[in-house]
């Protein structure tokens, strides 16, 4: 185990690399994950209770890789925004333990819509430690509590069905949840600049970078960990040539 988690890790901050430089530091300034975290994880993919759905994208979605590229650790506040079915509040209530929160939020549109694949996920308390939040992320109430908010997949129809202000709004609802020095993580699809993203759901990086950046962040790194050279960008990402295999920003960024 401890030779996996070294190859995991020393695979994340290999293909690391740093976007918008901070005076705080370099790439590991969130500290190393814990070897308990990735097992704790590791341990939670392979459940027995845990959908073939999920387990099916792991592959590709590389979600004990991505947790701790973010710094996940026992114990923290997390906030998953606009987590759907919550593929990632699972592993997230895994990662953070006994001592630590997951907030699953969707705004009520989006949890009548997955209203079954939730239930699902959380029937009987099989994840004590995570919070079903309904509601819009600007009415959450919780402004300076978390430690890290996840925003998975979906920042890109923020941008482009609610143009500019929606997604720094998105983004800044974000912020104030956050604890001085939280963390964003922020993952998408890669779009090009000469597509019609909003038709094919995807969305520029250096775009996501700027609208992250004016909503107060500052980006402390990259990763190329979702990378895939095979994707041409010209494709809707739920094309089945391409479809959960797109070529994906990783970013993380500091309040």
């Amino acid at each position: 185990m401890k030779l996996k988690l070294f190859l995991i890790l020393g695979g994340i901050f290999l293909g690391a690399g740093c976007g918008q430089n901070s005076d705080t530091g370099d790439v590991g300034t969130t500290g190393d994950p814990s070897e308990a975290m990735v097992v704790r994880v590791e341990a939670a993919m392979n459940s027995g209770g845990r959908s073939t759905d999920d387990k099916a994208i792991d592959a590709n979605r590389k979600p004990a890789e991505i947790l701790a590229f973010m710094g996940i650790e026992e114990g923290m506040s997390v906030l998953d925004a606009s987590a759907g079915g919550g593929y990632y509040t699972e592993l997230l209530s895994a990662a953070v333990g006994p001592d630590g929160t997951v907030y699953m939020q969707n705004n009520q549109a989006s949890a009548q819509r997955n209203d079954v694949a939730i239930g699902a996920r959380l029937a009987g308390g099989r994840l004590a430690n995570v919070e079903r939040t309904d509601r819009g992320l600007a009415e959450l109430g919780m402004d300076g509590q978390i430690d890290v908010a996840f925003a998975i997949l979906t920042f890109h129809d923020q941008y482009n069905f609610q143009g500019r202000e929606g997604a720094i709004g998105f983004l800044s609802a974000i912020h104030a949840a956050l604890k001085p020095g939280g963390i964003l993580a922020l993952i998408d699809h890669i779009g090009m600049a000469d597509q019609d993203n909003a038709t094919l759901h995807r969305i520029e990086q250096s775009i996501a970078e700027e609208l992250i950046s004016q909503a107060g962040f500052i980006i402390e790194a990259n990763s190329d960990l979702l990378s895939n050279s095979n994707d041409s960008h010209t494709l809707n990402i739920r094309d089945p040539s391409i479809r959960r295999q797109t070529d994906r920003f990783v970013i993380r960024a500091r309040k």
